[in-house]
């Protein structure tokens, strides 16, 4: 299980994005802590113009990590990266294979699950 906190705030569509490419590109399953950084001005002065920001357990953080090659070197750096993943998805991004489909987060007892 790979633990990560994403830096967000309510209706983020690159956090969105960055969820996505999460759940797509990692060797294993990704438990994501979300902190809301519209509740806190410090947070919101560190964080307000980079989200989504992406830390580790080390407290190393990526932002813009909504751009597939910053966190597939992020993720390679950590040992998380599925290397098949990745090829497919940057085949794709060249128009070299059809985009998968990706499937819906779905809410269950109030919490958000990445398909």
């Amino acid at each position: 299980m790979i633990r990560l906190t994403l830096y967000t705030t309510l209706g983020c569509h690159l956090c969105t994005q960055l969820e996505a490419l999460l759940t797509r590109l990692c060797h294993a399953p990704v438990t994501l802590e979300r902190v809301e950084i519209s509740e806190d001005e410090r947070l919101m002065a560190r964080y307000g113009v980079r989200i989504p920001v992406l830390a580790d357990g080390e407290s190393d953080e990526l932002d813009r990590g909504f751009e597939p090659e910053r966190l597939r070197a992020w993720l390679a750096a950590r040992g998380w990266l599925d290397e098949a993943a990745w090829r497919l998805l940057a085949r794709e991004l060249a128009g070299e294979a059809e985009p998968r489909v990706a499937r819906p987060a779905t809410l269950r007892g109030g919490r958000r699950y990445l398909g």
